[in-house]
């Protein structure tokens, strides 16, 4: 039995709705955010980082989301979920399983730590705070953020999922950093193509199962 050591609001609700698309049978063990939304202590029991996800089958424990998402599908998918090897569908499947932590998601966090500056300083100090954030957002993150919302924009012109024509893993691998977006940033809703995917994705019933199976999500607000 898979055992998903799953925390509320985070990157192992992709996990789950891997599962859930392969149709496997699995166990949510529940973890829940600190106040500092830090993850608790008890999840270094699992893994020495004590980060979300984290699965354990059988003998094996396995962290990080693109590990999980490549070592089931390869273990459990019997070919569905990924593209045939040797195919140009491959690489893309390959760069956007990696691309989403290994870039976009980074520049989103920032974003979202630089945000929160102003409500840590002492009162006197917020003024100063506030003009660092809007110096860094002008100067840095907005533009960055922006132009890879439009190569993905192109991306999703040029072909129906990330990889092909076909639903695959590295789609729900993409999913977390483009809902955390779309959560703060209205302008991804009005990326005609990025809003169509979104939208797909939430209609796809493993989602909503995986969604009923993991609790309440709600991302970076």
């Amino acid at each position: 039995m898979i055992t998903v050591h799953h925390l509320n609001n985070s990157r192992s609700q992709r996990i789950l709705w891997m599962l859930e698309e392969l149709g496997l049978d699995y166990e949510v063990k529940r973890y829940e955010r600190e106040p500092s939304m830090q993850a608790p202590a008890s999840l270094k029991a699992v893994h020495p980082l004590g980060k979300s996800p984290v699965i354990t089958d059988g003998d094996k424990t396995l962290a990080e989301s693109g590990a999980i998402l490549e070592y089931l599908v390869e273990t459990y998918g019997n070919g569905r979920f990924i593209p045939a090897a040797g195919t140009a569908e491959r690489i893309h499947y390959r760069y956007f399983l990696h691309y989403a932590e290994g870039s976009l998601m980074p520049l989103l966090l920032m974003k979202l730590i630089f945000g929160r500056i102003p409500d840590r300083l002492p009162f006197l100090f917020k003024p100063v705070g506030h003009a660092i954030v809007k110096g860094a957002n002008a100067t840095l993150l907005d533009p960055q953020i922006g132009n890879h919302f439009m190569f993905l924009e192109s991306e999703l012109a040029r072909r129906d999922w990330f990889a092909g024509p076909e639903f695959t893993a590295a789609d729900i691998q993409m999913s977390f950093p483009l809902e955390a977006a779309s959560a703060r940033a209205p302008i991804v809703r009005r990326m005609p193509k990025l809003a169509a995917f979104l939208d797909r994705i939430h209609a796809r019933p493993a989602y909503e199962r995986a969604l009923a199976k993991g609790g309440p999500y709600e991302l970076m607000k």
